[in-house]
């Protein structure tokens, strides 16, 4: 039985970004499991990393970002009390995984757990967010005017809340998530019928609906070098906009009234934390 397994999807990655990737989560004395599943036409990365911990799976169908993931988490799901989804973009220091296995184990509704996020020169990156509406996803990138913009993303992005504290969240980032397996089992992992984008609001409200906490936990911090991809390439945004409207086809475009009530208790439950 490992302490915690981590599935890592490749795709035409920088070696020694990856590499930081990959050091980060084996840096530790647990007893844990590296799964690297590349989705790349060819295995040029095969060779990244020699370590029995590690297994490599070349995987050129590239079936989409949360299917890819879902190969490890149905492979280890027995075998495992949680499960990392890690991007090859991010980085951090040895405890990090150590300190939220405890703060887990304190808690079996916790489900989820998001550490705080910064960017390499220590800015943070807002990524507990409450769940969007359709007005809210598409204003907050292409309206016009920079101060509705400005207004939007930060009551969407929880910013009020100072990210200090322990909170609740219907929407945590998939660049790095905590799952307990037991609630991986219990949703069936990711949506494989979104490709890529989105597949982290979807699986987040998905293990919020089943009754688990899904928590940001600023005790700890790792590091992403993020680049909005998203807005790079024509398909890129095709395939933005395809998963958001999957999404909202699936959850409710203007009457979600799920939404509303997650999203007004996530307020409220902030607002009275800082009160106290």
């Amino acid at each position: 039985m490992y302490d915690i397994v981590c599935s890592l999807v490749i795709y035409k990655n920088d070696r020694k970004q990856l590499l930081d990737a990959i050091r980060s989560f084996l840096n530790t004395d647990l007893k844990v499991r590296l799964v690297l599943i590349d989705n790349s036409p060819t295995d040029d990365l095969k060779d990244i990393i020699s370590d029995a911990r590690a297994e490599y799976i070349h995987n050129p169908s590239n079936p989409g970002y949360g299917s890819t993931h879902n190969i490890a988490i149905k492979k280890y799901s027995d075998k495992t009390k949680y499960h990392l989804v890690l991007n090859p973009d991010i980085y951090y220091s040895k405890g990090v995984i150590e300190d939220i296995i405890t703060f887990m184990d304190s808690d079996n509704k916790i489900g989820l757990v998001m550490p705080k996020v910064l960017y390499p020169d220590g800015k943070i990156q807002y990524l507990a967010k409450l769940i969007p509406s359709p007005f809210v996803f598409f204003a907050r990138r292409f309206s016009p005017i920079e101060i509705i913009r400005r207004k939007i993303t930060e009551k969407f992005e929880l910013r009020f809340s100072g990210y200090d504290t322990i909170m609740e969240a219907p929407y945590l980032s998939g660049c790095f998530m905590v799952f307990r397996t037991e609630a991986l089992k219990q949703i069936k992992g990711f949506d494989e019928n979104i490709f890529m984008h989105m597949e982290d609001l979807d699986i987040t409200r998905r293990c919020y609906d089943a009754g688990y906490k899904t928590l940001f936990y600023p005790n700890q911090i790792v590091y992403h070098d993020h680049l909005f991809k998203s807005f790079l390439t024509f398909a890129n945004l095709k395939m933005y906009f395809t998963s958001a409207f999957y999404y909202f086809d699936k959850w409710g475009w203007f009457f979600d009234r799920k939404r509303r009530l997650i999203n007004r208790k996530t307020i409220n439950d902030i607002k009275l934390n800082k009160l106290a």
